[in-house]
């Protein structure tokens, strides 16, 4: 999806597409990468298109959905998952099972580092979910997290518009 394309989504749809394109970032769909997704949503807000708050606002909301979407998962399905994942990659099953030991020994500590580290960020739900770590605990770290990434990369997009948009093109 070009840059052009996601921008007239934002112009034609406004919030309903900042929030749907973001989710589906969250979830870790091909195609939507953060780098390019936020500060668009960002030049967007500074064109006008809406407030810095609420771009803020709605994509937070979508990055928390498609986080608590990947815990449920992780949680619901995750360990059937990673058994028959092990049965193909058994030599992965190690490095697995040390991310899920990092994640009981750090909890909501761990969640919210992971939440600022790319790919890790959107894949951390679903090992958050398997380990059933407390929900409570997970979606506030998750917030924070995934507040300070949309900040960062929303605001560096609202604060240097043009500038980001030349780069991204």
């Amino acid at each position: 999806m070009s840059v052009e394309v996601i921008m007239q989504y934002f112009v034609d749809y406004g919030a309903i597409a900042i929030f749907v394109i973001v989710l589906l970032e969250y979830l870790n769909l091909p195609g939507f990468p953060a780098g390019v997704i936020m500060p668009l949503a960002g030049i967007w807000a500074s064109r006008g298109g809406l407030n810095f708050p609420v771009t803020m606002l709605v994509t937070v909301a979508a990055g928390l959905l498609g986080s608590i979407i990947l815990y449920g998962l992780g949680r619901g399905g995750g360990e059937l998952f990673l058994n028959r994942y092990y049965k193909h990659f058994p030599k992965h099953r190690q490095v697995i099972e040390e991310r899920m030991n990092y994640l009981r020994e750090k909890g909501s500590v761990g969640i919210f580092v992971s939440k600022l580290i790319p790919m890790v960020r959107t894949l951390i739900s679903i090992p958050a979910g398997v380990i059933k770590m407390n929900f409570r605990n997970y979606l506030i770290s998750s917030a924070l997290g995934v507040a300070v990434w949309n900040l960062i990369f929303v605001g560096a997009g609202y604060l240097f518009g043009d500038k980001v948009l030349a780069m991204l093109l």
